[in-house]
């Protein structure tokens, strides 16, 4: 049993400022620890704070908070209830919870100062292989009146000044997202006749300097499979280890729907991969590729299951009757959804594909590219947003919102039992400078301290 109770809101602010100015820059994206909007700079290298972390395989985390239950008042959900903890880490994943104080102090220790434990939040949709991130700061071209293959040909311009930097940039990357508490991610890298496989190259060797960023990547033909004839760099990117099979738009980039998805299928067929397809297309051509890729799984079993619609704005088309169809043919094949979840005209039917048991994922696609500058690295920024456009602003809703950030492990059960974390389970978390986990997506709490599977790849300063 935990020694302590849900503190008071003072108590709990008290205590919050025991951590430098350097958390609070933090949530607002200027800190030097990661260096997010407001910047272009890279986090910190390989000195980082977080050497001042237990690096044992066995260690000890003092005066952790957890989450416990809910609060309820007249069978509302009005507070969530927490103790302090102190937790083992052993070989990657979670040994003891005991209550603080009582933990093993023979082990090497640190002080969580009361910090919320969540879990690590993934990015599932990032290009970390070009980006401005890293470099001096460059807004992107004025996009009005620009078609997508305005913008294919403004990348052929870039990709030779990014390609000497997309290592470094992609590393730079990969620091940031570890400050904003994310340890997964999937990366789509381009495919294309100006860099042939070069990101790819670059990208792999940034990876390898990271064991501790276990990152799926896709081959991804940003100028068009078709269009820019890049089948054989794409099977020789499945043979250098690439684990899914990407494609883009195949009526407005590559003008022949159906040749353009079953070229792309063919190659995850042959390889044995899975798909992830980048689709925009918002008009009618949008709502006939889906159905086509929906056909296609069902008369190809082994791809059941193993493809992802990234964006898929078409399905903001649909409605009623014709909506339902279309979302039951993605769960009855078990498509996943990762979506950007975007703010303007359409909006996304997520809450319809949960509830019929697609899986929906998150990430934050760019964060300073000739695409867009407005990205923060930060998941807890897409729980937030999810939060906003889905969910609602009460305890429960928000707590909720959490899960599309962190591969839906919450600490606690709809039910407001504690079910992460327990002994056993993959030591992937963060600490974060909030109460709970309502607060955390609220608030967009900053982050103390990350590990990945029981390392600690990121941690801020306390005064």
């Amino acid at each position: 049993m935990p020694i302590t109770s849900s503190p008071s809101r003072r108590d709990f602010l008290g205590q919050s400022v025991r951590w430098t100015a350097a958390g609070g820059l933090l949530a607002a994206g200027l800190g030097q620890a990661s260096a997010a909007t407001a910047s272009s700079s890279p986090a910190a290298g390989p000195d980082h704070p977080a050497a001042a972390l237990p690096r044992q395989d066995h260690y000890l985390l003092r005066n952790v908070r957890l989450e416990e239950g809910f609060i309820r008042e007249d069978d509302e959900i009005v507070a969530t209830r927490t103790g302090l903890y102190d937790i083992s880490v052993r070989d990657g994943n979670i040994d003891q919870l005991t209550a603080a104080g009582q933990g093993d102090r023979s082990l090497p220790s640190w002080d969580a100062q009361n910090a919320l434990l969540l879990p690590a939040t993934q990015d599932m949709h990032i290009h970390l292989d070009k980006t401005f991130y890293g470099g001096p700061w460059q807004a992107p071209r004025p996009r009005q009146g620009k078609t997508i293959m305005d913008m294919i040909a403004r990348e052929q311009v870039l990709i030779p000044q990014l390609l000497p930097h997309s290592q470094a940039r992609a590393e730079a990357l990969i620091a940031l997202l570890h400050a904003k508490g994310t340890t997964r991610a999937r990366s789509h890298c381009n495919i294309d006749p100006v860099s042939g496989l070069q990101s790819l190259e670059h990208l792999q060797a940034a990876l390898a300097r990271h064991p501790d960023f276990p990152c799926e990547i896709v081959a991804f033909p940003q100028h068009g499979l078709l269009h820019s004839q890049v089948d054989g760099l794409m099977r020789e990117a499945m043979q250098r280890g690439v684990g899914y099979v990407g494609g883009l738009d195949p009526t407005n980039v590559d003008g022949a729907m159906e040749k353009s998805l079953d070229a792309m299928f063919q190659i995850a067929l042959d390889y044995q991969r899975g798909v992830d397809i980048h689709l925009h297309e918002t008009s009618p051509a949008g709502v006939a590729a889906i159905h086509y890729m929906i056909d296609t799984v069902a008369k190809n079993p082994q791809l059941k299951g193993r493809v992802t619609l990234s964006h898929g704005f078409a399905l903001a088309t649909l409605n009623g009757a014709a909506l339902d169809k279309m979302i039951e043919g993605l769960a009855e094949q078990q498509f996943s959804v990762a979506s950007t979840l975007p703010i303007g005209k359409l909006t996304m039917p997520i809450p319809q594909l949960q509830a019929a048991g697609v899986k929906v994922m998150t990430g934050t696609d760019s964060v300073i590219d000739h695409w867009s500058p407005f990205g923060t690295g930060s998941m807890l920024e897409k729980a937030n947003l999810y939060a906003q456009l889905y969910r609602g602003s009460d305890e429960f809703s928000l707590s909720r919102a959490l899960a599309i950030a962190t591969d839906d492990r919450l600490p606690l059960s709809a039910q407001g039992e504690r079910q992460w974390p327990t002994p056993g389970d993959e030591a992937s978390m963060m600490l974060v400078s909030a109460s709970c986990s309502a607060e955390a997506v609220a608030r967009i709490s900053p982050v103390i301290a990350t590990f990945s599977r029981g390392k600690p790849v990121f941690a801020l300063t306390p005064a």
